[in-house]
C-alpha cells in the first residue's frame, strides 16, 4: 500500500493567512496541519508516501517533512501546477503507484476516526468515506439505498440527493491511474474523484463507509477554528508525530 497527500492549491479562501505559506502548513493547534493526515497514514503502516504541492510552496514542505526517515516512512514529492481536481493525484503519481494499491488523503482534512484497519484489510476495488453533514452541497454526496448500499454519487449537486458527503480520504487499487486518464475535465475544468468512484461503483467494486467520530474539512477560517478545538481535545493522545 502506498500513500498519497494531496497538499496543492491557493487556498484563496484563508487569504491573507495563505499569501506566504500553504494552509497545509498553517498550524492547527500544536503541529502543522498536514501532520494530522500523516498520521492517518503512518499509523495504518504505509511506509512510501507522495506529498504533492503547488510549485511555490515545494521548499517550504521538503523544510518541514525532508526525507521522511524522521517518520520512518520515506517521502516522495511531485508538482502540481495547477489544481487540475483531485483525480489528478492518480496521474501525477502513476510511477509512484507502480502498480501498487493506495489511500489518498487531503492535507486539509482531519479525522478522529482510526482508520488503520480499513487500509491494512484492503484487497482491491475502492472504499471511501462518507459522513452526514449540514450542508452536502458543498461536496461529493452519496445516496444510499434501504440497506446502506451506495446507488448514486454526484459531485455538489445542484438538487438534493442525501446528507452525506464523501470526505478526503480513499482507497483504491492500482486500476485508479488508467481510470483516472479516462476521466473528462467537468465544467469546472477539473478531473473530478467522483467519477472515479462511479468507475468502481458501476462494476460493483465500492464500498463506502461511514465515520463516525468528527471529520473536519479545514478550507475556511470557521473550520480551521472548528479543527483547533478538535485537535487540542480530542486528538493529542492518538498522535504518533
Amino acid at each position: 500500500m502506498r500513500g498519497i497527500i494531496l497538499s496543492g492549491g491557493s487556498a484563496t479562501r484563508l487569504r491573507p493567512c495563505t499569501k506566504i505559506t500553504s494552509k497545509q502548513l498553517l498550524p492547527v493547534y500544536n503541529r502543522p496541519m498536514i501532520y494530522y493526515p500523516l498520521n492517518t497514514l503512518i499509523k495504518a503502516g504505509i511506509k512510501e508516501i507522495l506529498v504533492i504541492v503547488a510549485p511555490e510552496r515545494a521548499g517550504d514542505y521538503l523544510n518541514l517533512l525532508g526525507s521522511g526517515r524522521e517518520f520512518g516512512v520515506k517521502f516522495t514529492y511531485e508538482i502540481q501546477d495547477k489544481p487540475r481536481g483531485l483525480a489528478d493525484a492518480f496521474i501525477i503519481g502513476e510511477n509512484f503507484i507502480d502498480n501498487e494499491s493506495v489511500t489518498m488523503i487531503l492535507g486539509d482534512n482531519i479525522f478522529e476516526d482510526d482508520f488503520s484497519e480499513d487500509i491494512k484489510n484492503f484487497r482491491g476495488g475502492a472504499k471511501v468515506f462518507a459522513k452526514k453533514v449540514p450542508d452536502p452541497e458543498r461536496f461529493g454526496v452519496v445516496k444510499f439505498d434501504e440497506n446502506m448500499r451506495a446507488v448514486r454519487i454526484e459531485e455538489k449537486p445542484k438538487e438534493w440527493l442525501s446528507d452525506f458527503a464523501l470526505t478526503g480520504l480513499y482507497i483504491y487499487d492500482s486500476r485508479v491511474v488508467e481510470a483516472a486518464k479516462e476521466v473528462k475535465p467537468s465544467a469546472r475544468g477539473e478531473i473530478e474523484i467522483t467519477e472515479l468512484h462511479n468507475w468502481y461503483l458501476s462494476k460493483g467494486e465500492l464500498e463506502v463507509a461511514q465515520v463516525k467520530g468528527e471529520w473536519i474539512d479545514a478550507g475556511t477560517f470557521d473550520s480551521l477554528l472548528a479543527a483547533q478545538v478538535l485537535a487540542k481535545e480530542k486528538l493529542q493522545e492518538k498522535l504518533i508525530i
